[in-house]
């Protein structure tokens, strides 16, 4: 009878002590050094049919990157995974590997399976690019731009990112157009520094500006630029990466106290306009001693640890279900506890109150219970009959979730939309109601992830080569 092979465990993250790293906003997660990664690398089983590769949206090559880490081919491992992912360095830090590469990892049901993320983290840090043609194809040398195919992005996010990335390796001139003064979208504005160092995204960019696209800032779709004058202009198509950047509130008494943000306001003013840096910069961030923070998904935990991290007392999670219900990626939950932010479940905001002069003091909470499960799957919270309590507040923070901006949709009535707002697009190209305007991201499918937007982009992206070249 054959002995079962022992599994190891999986090599862990150096990371920031959590002490430490709730005073400062430098990257928690320290990245595995070259013997770390091997050791990892060492670990996959390289079945004969890879499932991981099946679960990432852009299709890496998980087995084949993996072994090259243990061939000691750091060069061969950065060329397999840009061969279909434009941002590495991005996705191994913000993705939900959990549910996606690693999730499909034959080694799932063990509880260990191979860190995907990590190890693409480390091969994308490791890798220093020769030329910009080979930070983004993996190759020394890329297909001269032609002047007479032009193709616009709006929307500077993953998406976009990852059409221009794709469109300019193939020859096509692609401009991108973002409403921001700075690029990267949600990478920029809504992920914190302590997860998404900025200087990683600028690389990316830059990387782009080097191959030939084109970036316009402050060029807001709808209103500086419509999607008809882009066609007047000469453009070949057009694609939508403008994300879903329009935030949610509760519509409950006392919102428009003094105190309470948006998650959306709130990070924003952090990142994208370094906030955390007052009054070294001129942007005023809101500050609480006690900070409760409404949602239970990544933003939630992005919006509470940065608020432990200007010098909050108290941090509270507020959320109607319990902590296992929370749709956070578990690593980022994790985190959050580490450094001392407090979860309220089983608890749904009825009402925020406030003194004479208009400013948070608390909010009105109702205590619920689990009921039987919802159209979701999840159980469905009910509220616990008389049973209300006040929680001390003087900042509170709603991340509920995010619509789509109507600005450009409005200004584009041909655009057909979904009975939720967002823009209708087929599933197998990306292509809208308008022909040759594409859409991709937040966009079409409301609040996903980095990587599922990148995934769109790809898919967008070769439907248009293969449109204005002929082949994909």
């Amino acid at each position: 009878m054959a002995k079962k092979t022992k599994i190891r465990a999986r090599v862990d993250m150096p990371m920031q002590d959590p002490a430490e790293r709730r005073t400062n906003f430098e990257e928690v997660a320290l990245g595995y050094d070259k013997e770390q990664a091997v050791m990892e690398a060492s670990r996959c089983l390289q079945c004969k049919t890879p499932t991981c590769q099946s679960g990432c949206p852009v299709e890496v090559d998980c087995k084949g990157f993996i072994r090259s880490i243990v061939q000691d081919d750091i060069e061969g491992a950065y060329a397999l995974i840009k061969a279909t992912n434009s941002l590495p360095a991005v996705c191994g830090r913000v993705c939900p590997q959990e549910h996606q590469c690693e999730g499909h990892c034959k080694l799932n049901p063990t509880g260990k399976p191979i860190a995907i993320g990590r190890l693409e983290r480390f091969v994308a840090d490791s890798y220093y690019a020769k030329n910009p043609c080979d930070a983004l194809t993996g190759q020394d040398t890329c297909a001269m731009l032609r002047d007479d195919i032009r193709v616009a992005a709006i929307g500077s996010g993953p998406s976009s990112l990852t059409v221009a990335g794709y469109l300019a390796a193939r020859g096509i001139n692609v401009t991108v157009f973002e409403a921001l003064h700075e690029l990267g979208g949600v990478l920029t504005y809504g992920i914190p520094e302590f997860r998404l160092p900025k200087s990683i995204v600028h690389t990316e960019v830059e990387n782009l500006k080097m191959q030939g696209v084109k970036f316009k800032t402050n060029w807001v779709g709808g209103k500086t630029v419509t999607i008809d004058e882009l066609f007047e202009q000469g453009y070949k198509a057009v694609f939508i990466g403008v994300g879903a950047g329009l935030p949610k509130f509760l519509n409950i008494p006392g919102e428009s106290l003094i105190g309470v943000y948006s998650a959306n306001e709130f990070l924003t003013r952090v990142n994208l306009m370094k906030g955390y840096r007052f009054p070294d910069v001129d942007t005023p961030v809101p500050m609480g001693s006690h900070v409760a923070v409404f949602g239970g998904g990544n933003v939630a935990m992005d919006a509470a640890r940065t608020a432990l991290r200007l010098g909050a007392s108290n941090v509270s999670i507020v959320y109607r279900r319990t902590k296992n219900e929370m749709p956070a990626r578990l690593e980022e939950l994790e985190h959050a506890l580490e450094e001392g932010v407090c979860l309220e479940c089983l608890a749904q905001p009825l009402g925020f109150e406030g003194n004479d002069q208009g400013t948070l003091t608390g909010v009105r909470l109702q205590r619920m219970e689990l009921g039987k499960p919802d159209a979701s799957g999840r159980c469905r919270p009910c509220c616990v009959e008389g049973e209300t309590y006040i929680l001390k507040a003087d900042l509170a923070i709603l991340a509920l979730g995010t619509g789509p901006n109507p600005v450009l949709l409005d200004a584009t009535p041909a655009l057909q939309r979904t009975q939720w707002g967002y823009i209708q697009g087929d599933e197998q190209t990306g292509e809208t109601s308008i022909p040759m305007v594409f859409a991709g991201g937040d966009i079409v499918t409301g609040s996903a992830t980095v990587v599922m937007a990148m995934g769109a982009g790809r898919k967008a992206a070769k439907v248009i080569a293969e449109r204005l070249l002929g082949d994909a």
